[in-house]
């Protein structure tokens, strides 16, 4: 009895023993398969965040180089901002570059006329890419007019009574500084600053003159020409000084002087370049110069491409490339950097109302696309001949 009892004792220990090492063999399984479970679920959100660190990272690098983009595009259009004013390396395109041949009427094309969709034989521009308009001397309708892009009339900013507020004005341009603009007032011998804001008169800068043409440089000093006197001066308005940057006292078809001068361009070096009307010719006169340079034209007229007739809006691009409206043959031509003759690159189809003509052409521009706006005057219209991308 006592035999039986032991064996059995010794069978339960023995079976006991077998399930506790079984039960020790599972548990353990159970906690290798637990901690494998852990180790791959961490492994797993390890991964994730690895990789949503370097998604996170390669758009903001992306983020970066936009930023880097963008300030390059804002960057370019601040150093393109005065396209008319001064800076001939503004102008950035081609050296052989061309304009498609039917304009597009962008102001005025009614006839002559004072409603706010006409123009009366308009003088002088300014095209102003931040405002996204074109300022008008409109001179027979004594008032200088906004037309903004894609505008079917325009605005009057000055001269808004007639002749009573402003006379005969010749050419325009903007102070964006002082949001005013500033204009040749030829019907009084003057240069008078106009507000934008308010569209009022805020004062003559400059007495006595028979200004035709007239731009600002990048100093804010003024550069105006004299008609009848044959000179264009530079006007520094702080000190109300100024000097004589081209010609002399008094007519005359040397290099040391001018005759009639017209329309002006200043480069960024403040070399000067000039329309001189009387002598059908166009001057350049570098920073501090007694002589000037012919870059364009000659001093006697033969209606050939060495020649011009009455020239009047002159631009120059980066590549010393001189545009200048022929008034006289109503075209408008390009001398490359010291060539004898030049080449016409609108107005080949001769004098006319259609798209691809022009009549007494005046003063030109250029946005910042290298579109080129023309007064064109005996139609009493502007016209925008658009760069031909082709």
């Amino acid at each position: 009895s006592h035999s039986i009892d032991l064996d059995t004792a010794q069978t339960s220990v023995t079976i006991q023993s077998r399930y506790s090492c079984e039960d020790f063999r599972r548990k353990k399984i159970i906690w290798i398969i637990i901690i494998i479970a852990i180790i791959i679920i961490l492994a797993i959100i390890a991964t994730t965040i690895i990789l949503t660190r370097k998604k996170n990272l390669e758009e903001t690098s992306m983020l970066e180089t936009t930023s880097i983009t963008t300030e390059m595009s804002i960057t370019t259009e601040i150093t393109t901002e005065s396209l008319e004013t001064t800076t001939s390396d503004r102008l950035v395109f081609p050296i052989n570059a061309k304009w498609k041949q039917n304009g597009v009427t962008v102001a005025g094309g009614y006839k002559d006329g004072n409603g706010l969709n006409q123009l009366n034989e308009p003088y002088g521009i300014y095209v102003d890419d931040d405002e996204r308009a074109v300022y008008i001397a409109d001179t027979m309708n004594n008032r200088v007019v906004q037309w903004k892009f894609h505008a079917t009339s325009g605005e009057v900013i000055a001269g808004e009574n007639g002749i009573d507020e402003l006379s005969l004005p010749a050419d325009v341009t903007v102070d964006k500084k002082n949001d005013s603009l500033i204009i040749c007032e030829l019907g009084r011998n003057q240069v008078v600053r106009w507000s934008r804001r308010n569209r009022r008169k805020q004062g003559t800068i400059i007495h006595d003159t028979q200004c035709i043409g007239l731009v600002m440089d990048d100093n804010g000093d003024l550069y105006v020409s004299y008609y009848y006197s044959s000179n264009v001066r530079r006007w520094r308005e702080r000190d109300g000084s100024w000097t004589i940057v081209g010609g002399g006292n008094e007519p005359g078809n040397t290099r040391e002087l001018l005759s009639y001068p017209g329309f002006i361009f200043v480069d960024q070096t403040y070399s000067v370049y000039i329309s001189d009307i009387g002598n059908q010719r166009v001057m350049k006169w570098t920073k501090d110069a007694k002589v000037g340079k012919v870059v364009a034209g000659r001093s006697v007229f033969r209606n050939d491409l060495e020649e011009l007739y009455t020239p009047g809006g002159v631009l120059v691009d980066r590549f010393e490339s001189v545009y200048v409206a022929d008034s006289g043959r109503h075209q408008i031509m390009r001398w490359s950097s010291g060539a004898i003759e030049g080449e016409i690159i609108i107005g080949e189809s001769g004098q006319g109302a259609q798209a691809n003509q022009l009549s007494n052409p005046q003063d030109i521009s250029f946005d910042r696309l290298g579109n080129l706006y023309v007064v064109d005057q005996w139609n009493h219209r502007i016209q925008k001949f658009e760069l031909d991308s082709s």
